[in-house]
């Protein structure tokens, strides 16, 4: 009889825990949700509306911002085409040339290979702000200012893409599989892109999902470099959608914020499973 009170007790408690569980976890998930919906609630709301508080439910004047939105010279196609075309090609840069660096410090053992490491590890702690006034004096010389170059390329030296890469190697990959490759008569460029790349699956599109997300939000150089209308990417768009300082449509801000965060939504639900399992292994440690 005491045993069964004390299981029953235990089992009682164990089930009080995972129900607590449960209820926080809900709550977080509600307490993130909500910055988003009210977002898109107040991009179906007038400037007024907005003004006199918060509201969960949505309201009819989503095609009068979207009026103001285009007024404004707010093109959503050319910002989604150009802030596409950085975000991607900044994702592939960083993405593929620092899986290579990476797979370099792992697998080859160099004099300098530690020394290396360190420094990279180092230029994790400068801020990207620091340098952007030497930056953009070097892209105005070469004559880059306007191109979307300048915002694509710096991705190649990605310290903490490398740092996170670096560590996920060391735990997935065994050595003896580069080897056998080697043995077979595989070359070092056809054994990275061709056995070493699906290994690294999850890691991938765990940083290109942070990568895309990052670039697409990034205001900061794109605001510096890019000066041409034609060239503007969509958070450029976003910041520019301020009237003067008696009126600002707040609808349209909130409209033009919802239709900049949709396409990150869609990115990150296609890869958002590798996340936790892409974090777990590269949280591996020598």
């Amino acid at each position: 009889m005491h045993n069964t009170a004390v299981k029953k007790t235990n089992s009682f408690a164990l089930r009080l825990n995972r129900t607590f569980v449960y209820i926080v976890c809900v709550f977080l998930a509600l307490l993130s949700i909500m910055p988003f919906w009210i977002m898109f609630v107040n991009a179906t709301r007038s400037t007024p509306e907005i003004q006199s508080g918060i509201s969960l439910l949505p309201s009819g004047h989503l095609m009068r911002n979207l009026e103001v939105l285009v007024g404004k010279s707010f093109d959503p196609i050319t910002g989604f085409i150009n802030s596409f075309t950085v975000s991607a090609g900044t994702t592939i840069c960083a993405i593929y040339f620092s899986s290579l660096t990476a797979y370099a410090l792992v697998v080859y053992n160099w004099r300098f290979r530690q020394p290396f490491f360190t420094f990279i590890v180092l230029i994790m702690l400068i801020p990207a702000q620091a340098s952007a006034v030497g930056f953009y004096q070097f892209m105005y010389k070469i004559g880059w200012t306007n191109s979307f170059l300048p915002l694509i390329l710096p991705a190649i030296a990605s310290p903490a893409i490398v740092f996170f890469m670096r560590q996920y190697l060391l735990g997935a990959l065994h050595y003896e599989i580069v080897e056998s490759a080697r043995v077979d008569g595989s070359g070092e460029f056809a054994t990275f892109n061709r056995i070493i790349l699906p290994i690294m699956a999850p890691a991938l599109a765990t940083q290109s999902i942070f990568v895309f997300v990052g670039s697409w939000n990034n205001l900061f150089m794109p605001l510096i470099l890019l000066t041409q209308k034609e060239k503007y990417t969509l958070p450029i768009m976003v910041n520019l959608l301020r009237g003067d300082i008696y009126k600002t449509e707040y609808g349209s801000i909130y409209l033009g914020l919802s239709l900049t965060a949709l396409p990150l939504f869609v990115i990150y639900f296609l890869l958002s499973r590798y996340i936790i399992e892409g974090v777990a292994l590269g949280s591996v440690k020598e």
